[in-house]
């Protein structure tokens, strides 16, 4: 009986540990959190061939940030570690730095709604200045 018992209140904290991880926002809200006010660079790389493009014109910053900002980030039931990943952002305001993969921000797995993948692959592949 003490086993069941003790079963019982190992699964619910674990249960309570696994959803304090992470909350539902957008993109936009973890990027302030992170302090980052201006961003004046932006890095996308591609995570299947390790190239990457650089936007520095504060226009195309902006219009990718209008396409991104509101996307809200959702965290994942499994949070079981993975490997690999399509596209990873660099959000850059100085010296400060925010990195994020499209499912992965802060060690934490997120489903985004809207799908953030295509967003982000349509405007990778329209950029032109491909640097190794």
């Amino acid at each position: 009986m003490k086993k069941q018992v003790f079963g019982v209140i190992v699964g619910i904290l674990f249960l309570l540990s696994a959803c304090s991880h992470g909350k539902t926002q957008t993109l936009e809200k973890f990027y302030q959190d992170a302090q980052i006010e201006q961003v004046d660079k932006v890095i996308i790389q591609d995570g299947s061939t390790g190239y990457y493009k650089t936007i520095t014109k504060q226009e195309q910053i902006n219009d990718f940030l209008n396409l991104i900002k509101d996307v809200e980030f959702t965290p994942q039931t499994n949070q079981e570690e993975r490997s690999g990943w399509q596209y990873g952002i660099k959000l850059l305001d100085g010296k400060k730095e925010f990195s994020f993969t499209l499912n992965e921000i802060d060690d934490i797995y997120y489903d985004s709604t809207p799908d953030i993948h295509p967003i982000v692959e349509s405007y990778y592949k329209q950029l032109d200045d491909v640097e190794e």
